[in-house]
Formats: C-alpha cells, sequence, structure tokens
C-alpha cells in the first residue's frame, strides 16, 4: 500500500471522549482524499499501520477539517513520552481494513 513519512504537532482533543491526535500534512491529506474509496470502511475512515518513535501500531485516519487526524492511543505515548504540543515524526502505510 501507500506509504508516508511526515512531521506533525500533536494535539490535545477535549471531547467528550478526549484523545491525542497528529494532524497530517495537507499535501499529504489531498493524495489520501483521493485514495480513500479503496481503503476506507465507512465514513471516511481509514486503516493505517504507523509508527512513531520506533513503536509500531494499527488505528485509522479519521477525516478532520480538510485533513486526517492520526489518533495517538494512550500506550504508544506512554511508551515514547509523548504528548500535547510535541513536534512528531511518523511513518505511516495506508492498509485494506481488517475485516
Amino acid at each position: 500500500m501507500v506509504q508516508f513519512t511526515f512531521e506533525a504537532t500533536v494535539i490535545h482533543w477535549r471531547g467528550p471522549s478526549p484523545f491525542f491526535f497528529a494532524p497530517l500534512p495537507m499535501n499529504h491529506a489531498e493524495e489520501i482524499r483521493r485514495l480513500s474509496k479503496l481503503v476506507s470502511y465507512g465514513w471516511g475512515v481509514i486503516p493505517v499501520d504507523a509508527k512513531i518513535s520506533g513503536v509500531s501500531f494499527y488505528t485509522s485516519l479519521f477525516p478532520k477539517d480538510e485533513t486526517y487526524l492520526l489518533p495517538l492511543k494512550d500506550a504508544v505515548r506512554k511508551k515514547t513520552g509523548i504528548t500535547a504540543g510535541d513536534t512528531i515524526a511518523v511513518e505511516m502505510t495506508l492498509r485494506q481494513p481488517r475485516r
């Protein structure tokens, strides 16, 4: 599948279910939007394999405000010490949804 490498500044969403995300750069979001019909399993959600600071994990991108948000699982953040405001390097691969 298609691979991406980028840097992002971690944001904290304080909604009803607080979470940390890495917003994708707009140029990657445009390419992912073009591929979304091939890999989305509904509602624009796109499964990915990601790697941050040597920690690999499986998650799904969420569309938000013309880009996508990469959710950062608590287990990943604890292993890497990542928090809101940190700039992180991300390796990410789009994948077919798990069934």
